[in-house]
């Protein structure tokens, strides 16, 4: 049963200060919120070196470290939008940061098994904040959609890009090490559980989100559409996050510079993320959207095999373009796809899910082909096969279509 709190049973003395200062905690919020959704992971990459020689670990396992939060976005993603509706969405986004909070926490417990179960842990918090944030703005800013969402997508990605630059670091010069170095992260997701405190007094009589037994969105070859280009979005992100910086040092480079390398690809990634979605919503459709970001893929990976160190920069700010505008995208096509708030976050779980497990088999592959071949020349031809199926179900997604009630 839902209720309803008020604020005050009083009326305030002022009521534009009062609604200003509520929208200017809530957008407060989202962007604090976003900054946590890729940090706790981006962070791992520079240091993944460190943490296999610290531990013993092959690079199979070690891939895992960024697999186990896809696996727990998979299980979560489709769950969050019952929880929202049960306990409001505001509540749910409360408990999924400070979820990710215990788990950043729980990785500098000196175990490989609390390291494992903290990057779990943070990944179930995460995946609920990637499913409601893109509903709440739709529900929350219906005028404001395109910019919102690139406010929301800079906030994660300039955070995801400092924790790949300044991981490996920091860890440096603390006498905790990478376990330090990653602990770190938890200042930003106290902060965003402080500054999301006020959203509590508030639960919409919609109760968040409603989830139609009878949906047909499972059935609908547009969702699955949208899915796809999700999950290998995804899977190209993660997957570059995971092994860039190795790929990189086994070529001769130092690992700070290999892990600046992989800052840089994320913070040219920062503009893009905010325009896209803006573009996005103000084009009839967005498959020229899909064939840019196709391109920026393909010739990034091309230059990146290339083997010569000295072109790396422009590879990698080709692959960072790239994978801004398909986060951005796709987190549109939640959006622009769906006629209501409800079927947005069904859409939203539907392609996190069955997205993040395609782009959960990513680091995990791409580590395994290292392991089989010893070439990374190899795994990261993987990614060129990859873009080309992006290519093909981004342009059905782009389609200028929406979803069947």
């Amino acid at each position: 049963m839902n209720k309803t709190y008020e604020i005050s049973t009083q009326p305030a003395e002022n009521p534009q200060v009062s609604t200003g200062m509520k929208a200017l905690l809530l957008v407060l919020g989202i962007i604090l919120i976003a900054t946590t959704l890729r940090a706790p992971i981006t962070s791992v990459g520079p240091l993944v070196e460190t943490i296999r020689l610290d531990t013993g670990m092959s690079h199979t396992l070690a891939g895992l470290l960024t697999t186990f939060p896809l696996l727990a976005f998979a299980v979560v993603s489709p769950i969050a939008p019952k929880l929202a509706r049960r306990w409001g969405m505001e509540k749910t986004l409360f408990s999924g940061v400070a979820a990710v909070t215990l788990g950043i926490a729980l990785r500098f417990v000196p175990s490989v098994a609390a390291l494992f179960a903290g990057t779990i842990l943070l990944g179930l918090g995460i995946a609920v904040s990637n499913v409601l944030l893109p509903s709440l703005i739709k529900r929350d800013f219906p005028l404001r959609v395109g910019v919102m969402t690139g406010i929301y997508s800079v906030s994660m990605n300039i955070f995801a890009a400092i924790a790949s630059g300044v991981s490996l670091p920091v860890s440096n010069h603390l006498a905790s090490g990478w376990r330090g170095s990653l602990l770190i992260w938890g200042i930003l997701s106290l902060i965003a559980l402080i500054v999301w405190l006020p959203q509590l007094r508030y639960r919409h009589r919609t109760g968040g989100v409603r989830i139609s037994s009878k949906s047909s969105i499972w059935r609908s070859k547009l969702a699955w559409q949208v899915t796809i280009v999700m999950g290998l979005q995804s899977f190209v992100f993660y997957s570059v996050v995971s092994w860039l910086p190795e790929i990189l040092t086994d070529r001769g480079m130092s690992g700070s510079t290999a892990g600046w390398m992989l800052s840089l690809m994320q913070f040219f990634s920062v503009p893009v993320t905010f325009f896209v979605p803006i573009l996005a919503g103000r084009f009839q459709n967005q498959r020229g959207l899909v064939v840019g970001t196709f391109l920026c893929f393909v010739l990034g990976f091309v230059l990146l095999l290339s083997g010569w160190n000295a072109i790396v920069p422009v590879a990698v700010v080709l692959v960072g373009i790239g994978t801004g505008a398909a986060f951005g995208l796709v987190t549109m096509f939640f959006m622009l796809r769906t006629r209501r708030t409800e079927q947005a976050a069904e859409l939203s779980g539907m392609a996190q899910s069955v997205g993040y497990l395609l782009a959960a088999v990513g680091p995990l592959l791409i580590g395994l082909v290292h392991d089989l071949s010893g070439s990374w020349t190899t795994a990261t031809s993987v990614l060129l096969i990859v873009a080309i199926v992006y290519m093909l179900a981004g342009w059905g997604a782009g389609n200028n279509t929406y979803i069947e009630e």
